[in-house]
């Protein structure tokens, strides 16, 4: 294999791309660039997979197991293969010397060459993301490929560079005065921790799961996939290119493997607190994150968990493209994002614009108005929306309504194409937040479509209630909107003391629930929300450790 040839100029500039924190992707993010027959070949690839038995050839399989059915309606009837974690485990850990003397880079080049399969491949997974998490197919199609595959060479880059800083030699010479200098020489050798497991999610498989992978993959370590079991497809397929590659490479495929689990077999509690595993990536809830980080004592555990995120409204010198940005933003995929914006903190005495001084009320009524509009054709908020991941989501929307006064009721979509698709637009409630009845409410992650407009007594009390939020619940996202330079350093200072990723006064084609690989940060590490950041030289240089052998000169 070509590696090097192929592979080292877009490490490169991913390299490059890390330090200058410019806009750079080397993953089309529109269908036709993949070529005329690209979107039939997708679909027939995904359509051949469906009631069909996954093979593997991975040691230790003892029967087989499935049922994903998709938020679309339809089951994938897809049997994947069960691990015997006995058998499976200790093949993972034989190829580790190999991996390990093939260095940084010929890893990097491997990886590269996996995202690379991928790639090419990126409208069979956006279908099979599609029907595994409910996103509309365009969203499906650039957060589950390319902007999946982006994540993935960003943690590559930083696993690289993280590993070059130590030189593999040194020759060492200390003066001894009048005697002969001690000399020594030095090896440095960047060697995996052991056996990483990554626990995917249902609602973005890809795009949370390949930082995590390609960043133990890239420092060293096997990586067992334990997918979600809503969302399989999407991480088998991967494992499938994985094991391909590293195979044609010379390597051993059991590098990477697939643990599928059994109907509430709860596989990934059983291989948590194992002693091989020695790196956890998980996103997910916060209770079953939290039973990771006190549980799995013997790896080093990286989580996204849950968070309250939180938008304070001060004022505004483009009141329309606030509030189209902020009705998009909740829309986006059914508010089924980390990233979505939950509580909106506006003054009770309202706030000034551009338009002139708009009530509490009237904000809240014209982001209603906002959303209404953008939802108000069925074939755009489908493409929108999306589905409803699962009967979970569905539950906590229709809860809402009791919750506090409805600004803007959810209603039901139909999906002419896949008439079981649950599709609800979202639900604004509106809420005191003097009163402790509404704080106990909005202090806590309602997942899914759901959105509060808290009203508080004045624009510091806003920021002082974002203080509270960011630091005893978490977020992955703030935003606020401030014509205020002063109101705007206040808000920044919270952001900087409780570490919280801020956006500022999105009116245009930028959303505070998105993030750019190679220049954003997705998550700080800082708040409660997530210990980990995706992706920074801390989420890959403890995934594994520099051996120094010293010998006589």
């Amino acid at each position: 294999m070509q590696l090097t040839e192929t592979h080292r100029p877009t490490l490169d500039q991913a390299l490059e791309a890390i330090r200058t924190r410019a806009y750079w992707s080397p993953h089309p993010e529109h269908p036709k660039a993949y070529g005329e027959s690209a979107p039939a070949d997708g679909l027939a690839a995904f359509e051949a997979l469906r009631n069909t038995r996954f093979e593997l050839d991975q040691p230790g399989t003892d029967g087989w197991t499935g049922g994903e059915v998709s938020p679309y309606g339809p089951e994938l009837g897809i049997e994947y293969p069960h691990p015997d974690i006995d058998v499976l485990l200790p093949a993972m850990r034989a190829g580790m010397t190999a991996w390990r003397e093939a260095g940084p880079e010929t890893r990097a080049l491997v990886c590269l060459e996996i995202l690379s399969r991928i790639s090419a491949r990126t409208h069979e997974f956006a279908h099979a993301v599609m029907h595994t998490s409910g996103q509309a197919f365009m969203m499906a199609f650039q957060a589950g490929g390319p902007h999946a595959q982006d994540r993935g060479l960003e943690a590559v880059a930083y696993a690289y560079q993280e590993q070059t800083r130590t030189p593999e030699a040194a020759d060492w010479s200390k003066p001894q005065g009048k005697r002969d200098p001690l000399e020594l020489r030095k090896t440095f050798t960047t060697a995996g921790r052991g056996i990483s497991l990554l626990i995917g999610c249902n609602t973005f498989p890809t795009w949370n799961g390949y930082p995590g992978l390609f960043a133990s993959l890239a420092t060293g370590n096997p990586v067992l996939v334990k997918p979600h079991p809503r969302a399989v497809l999407p991480l088998a397929l991967t494992v499938r290119v994985a094991r391909e590659v590293l195979s044609e490479a010379g390597f051993d495929p059991n590098l990477v493997a697939l643990a599928v689990e059994r109907p509430g077999e709860g596989i990934a509690k059983t291989l948590a607190v194992r002693p091989e595993i020695k790196i956890i990536d998980y996103t997910g809830s916060t209770a079953f994150g939290d039973w990771l980080e006190a549980n799995a004592r013997q790896a080093q555990v990286y989580t996204e968990k849950a968070g309250v995120n939180t938008v304070v409204v001060d004022s505004t010198d483009n009141y329309k493209g606030m509030l189209s940005n902020l009705a998009f933003s909740l829309s986006l995929y059914s508010g089924q994002m980390c990233t979505t914006p939950q509580n909106f903190l506006i003054p009770r005495d309202g706030i000034s614009t551009d338009a002139g001084p708009k009530s509490y009320d009237d904000v809240v009524t014209d982001l209603a108005a906002s959303l209404g509009g953008l939802l108000g054709d069925d074939a755009r908020a489908n493409a929108l929306l999306g589905a409803l991941v699962n009967p979970d989501v569905k539950s906590r929307l229709d809860a809402a309504a009791e919750l506090g006064e409805v600004a803007l009721p959810s209603r039901k979509i139909a999906n002419p194409e896949f008439p079981d698709a649950v599709v609800r637009t979202p639900v604004i409630v509106k809420l005191d937040g003097a009163k402790p009845d509404a704080e106990a409410v909005y202090m806590s992650e309602c997942f899914g479509p759901v959105s509060f407009a808290v009203a508080v007594d004045s624009t510091a009390d806003a920021v002082e209630l974002l203080r509270r939020t960011v630091r005893d619940k978490g977020a992955m996202t703030v935003g606020a909107y401030t014509t205020s330079g002063e109101t705007e350093r206040a808000i920044e200072d919270v952001c900087l003391d409780e570490s919280a990723q801020l956006s500022l006064n999105l009116t245009g084609g930028v959303y505070v629930n998105q993030t750019a690989a190679f220049s954003d940060f997705h998550g700080s590490g800082g708040n409660p929300a997530a210990n980990a950041a995706l992706c920074d030289g801390a989420f890959v240089s403890n995934r594994f450790r520099v051996v120094e052998v010293r010998r006589q000169a």
